[in-house]
């Protein structure tokens, strides 16, 4: 055992776990104890606790409770070695050698570090020399320019056959290291080892600690077999334990960033250059379940974003199927399909941020796609099609180890089959007949967010043409007017432009609301309100991703602030610490996104007064929208359920009420009276 008891005990007498924690919370004095708000959830009112004399945290709202050591691996994902490793490094100790073939098997792997970041180094160098021009060309055709290259330290491999070999021998490195690190092809049949990848591309690969552990080779001859190669396994990598790019997003996502999972290296690439840091991919083969665990420890529900064709298709399926069995509740996955016959690095750079968005914004649930692969292309018009039906998604489901997740899937699949085989379901399609989705993917699962016939939804393959009041109905049959009695339309809904293009069923708008953009400018133009409000700041619903990291960033530079001088001051220090941060365009979509300057409260210079009343109305309006927003989504379901007066009544009186919220919005203009500002005359 490499760390005793001894020191693992010695190591939490160093370290009080208020130190430890205060990097990641902020934490206030409660007696004898310290207090903040859960770093593993969104709250109002902090239910976090810290105990330095007991050696503990406990967490009320997750349940959660730990000491240093799991609090690290709690928040950073981070493995119980590396928890220790970094918590060492904190205290100022030095790690133990448990045995001397610990302690040789640990320099082993030192002196392969070095070897690996050699050859990162001739890879690198090779790459911007004469003898990397088609490489540096087929990195211009894929827009990856200079300044990328050095951040991701991609490289080419000359196509010599000892290139690598004679450079790191001059550099004094050993044969044997070179062919156990994986850089050269040895064995007992092979009398001189030779260079492992020539003429390729070369993409390193770094564990948590940004050591190069591996390669990945893109050829650039069309002809040869193995387009991508890896990386052998060897005592630094093991290929179904790491991910491309895994410390880079795992900071990313830390810090709130969407978790993307996508197939490539070149992928990860286009993503993280439009703005999603917090993209991974596997290394060469389909996600492993180790790799699952690790995806999870970033993020409770990642996002798998696969190619739009059959393969990606396929490929989504299996990762589906892999899933199932780990599931645990509030663990799980959603999955995103391009456009046919494109991959991330293609909609990257054709349509930049915003296309991937959309993309992105339109993720469907596991629960979801395991409905429609079951459908897929099934008729299922005879009741031994339909019993056959129900077992196999029973049986996806009995997969699933956690009994709570099961039960819940086993209900939410029941109610599917309920849906769609129920007597009314039928209607217009010929006495009941159903017949799976063909032709477009897993039964509608595809790229068109918000709307339009429904990924998973019973009957999303057929043919529908718009009717009345935001619905849906089958080719050929009349719609009834909105305020017959009797409402003789499809159970099939549509969900109303309002709700499509809302939060809840988009996840990421790509278009940042003006309100959402007041809040932040308030923010910034008066940091004073953080003081008091700031429980308040941290649990508004954001819809945009960018308003919030913008949040967070406005957070952070308030907690590391001394708050010295007027309200301009502390503003103009907060503007400039946002700039340092990275956050200088999304400065400027805020600005865009204001239309008007008559809500004067949010500009600088307002009185205190006026800027607490704008905020207040803000704020309630802000947290109304998403109410009713949600509200309408029940009730469009239920009308969808069950085409009653009562229900279309209520989806009605939800929509006048949101029609309200945008009329009384306009009011927040009124304010300004303390600030020199008559009050609006109605």
């Amino acid at each position: 055992m490499r760390f005793t008891p001894q020191f693992l005990d010695d190591l939490r007498a160093r370290l009080p776990v208020s130190e430890v924690v205060s990097k990641r919370v902020k934490l206030k004095k409660a007696g004898r104890e310290w207090k903040g708000l859960s770093p593993f959830q969104q709250e109002k009112s902090p239910s976090f606790f810290v105990n330095d004399e007991k050696g503990f945290y406990h967490d009320f709202s997750s349940g959660k409770h730990g000491d240093i050591i799991s609090f690290l691996m709690e928040t950073d994902g981070c493995s119980f070695p590396e928890a220790v490793e970094r918590l060492a490094q904190m205290a100022g100790v030095a790690l133990p050698a448990a045995t001397p073939d610990a302690a040789r098997h640990e320099q082993r792997r030192k002196t392969l570090y070095d070897v690996m970041d050699l050859a990162a180094k001739f890879f690198a160098d090779t790459l911007t020399s004469r003898h990397g021009a088609k490489a540096r060309g087929y990195l211009a055709d894929r827009q990856i320019s200079p300044s990328v290259q050095l951040q991701f330290r991609l490289g080419y491999a000359p196509g010599e056959r000892f290139a690598l070999k004679e450079y790191l021998g001059a550099a004094g490195i050993p044969v044997p290291d070179m062919v156990e690190a994986g850089l050269l092809v040895g064995g007992d049949d092979i009398p001189v080892p030779y260079d492992r990848f020539r003429d390729r591309v070369m993409f390193p690969i770094t564990d948590l600690r940004g050591r190069v552990i591996a390669f990945g080779g893109r050829a650039l001859e069309k002809d040869i077999s193995a387009k991508y190669l890896n990386s052998p396994e060897t005592p630094l990598f093991h290929k179904g334990d790491n991910l491309y790019n895994f410390p880079t997003a795992r900071t990313a996502s830390h810090n709130g960033a969407v978790l993307v999972v996508v197939e490539g290296y070149v992928d990860v690439i286009a993503m993280v250059g439009v703005g999603f840091a917090a993209t991974v991919a596997p290394l060469g083969t389909a996600l492993t379940e180790n790799q699952l665990q690790l995806i999870w420890k970033m993020a409770d529900e990642p996002i798998l974003c696969f190619d739009g064709d059959k393969a990606g298709q396929k490929a989504a399926w299996r990762a589906a199927e892999m899933a199932l069995p780990h599931l645990k509740p509030g663990k799980s996955l959603r999955f995103a399909l391009l456009p046919e016959g494109q991959d991330p690095d293609d909609l990257a750079r054709s349509g930049g941020r915003i296309a991937v968005e959309e993309v992105i914004s339109a993720a469907r649930s596991l629960s979801d796609l395991i409905w429609a692969r079951a459908i897929e292309g099934g008729d299922f018009a005879t009741p031994e099609r339909r019993a056959a039906l129900e077992a196999r998604i029973n049986e996806l489901a009995n997969g699933i180890r956690d009994d709570v997740v099961k039960k819940y899937y086993r209900q939410d699949l029941a109610e599917r089959l309920q849906r769609t085989f129920s007597p009314n379901a039928g209607r217009g399609f010929g006495g009941g007949n159903f017949r799976g989705g063909g032709g477009g993917g897993f039964g509608g699962f595809g790229n068109r967010p918000g709307g339009g016939g429904g990924f998973g939804r019973p009957g999303a393959a057929r043919t529908f043409t718009p009717g009345a009041a935001g619905r849906i109905e089958p080719r050929g049959r009349s719609n009834a007017s909105a305020g017959s009695q009797t409402i003789n339309r499809s159970p099939y809904q549509v969900m109303s432009p309002q709700l499509a293009t809302s939060s809840i069923m988009r996840g990421q708008r790509s278009a940042i609301s003006r309100r959402e953009a007041l809040i932040v400018q308030t923010l910034i133009n008066h940091p004073w309100l953080l003081h008091d409000r700031l429980e308040e700041v941290a649990a508004l619903e954001l819809a945009h991703p960018e308003m919030h990291r913008l949040r967070a960033g406005i957070i952070a530079a308030f907690a590391h602030e001394h708050h010295h001088g007027d309200e301009a001051e502390q503003s103009e220090q907060m503007r400039s610490d946002l700039v340092k941060a990275g956050f200088f365009e999304q400065l400027q979509h805020v600005e865009r996104a204001i239309t008007t300057k008559d809500v004067w409260a949010a500009q600088p210079g307002a009185a205190r007064e006026d800027v607490l009343s704008t905020w207040t109305q803000l704020v309630a309006l802000h947290r109304q929208w998403h109410s009713l927003l949600r509200e309408l989504k029940d009730a469009e379901l239920a009308l969808g359920e069950e085409a009653s007066e009562t229900n279309y009544g209520w989806l009605r009186d939800v929509k006048a009420r949101l029609a309200e919220v945008d009329g009384i919005e306009a009011l927040i203009e009124g304010f300004g009276e303390s600030s020199g500002r008559f009050l609006r005359s109605s």
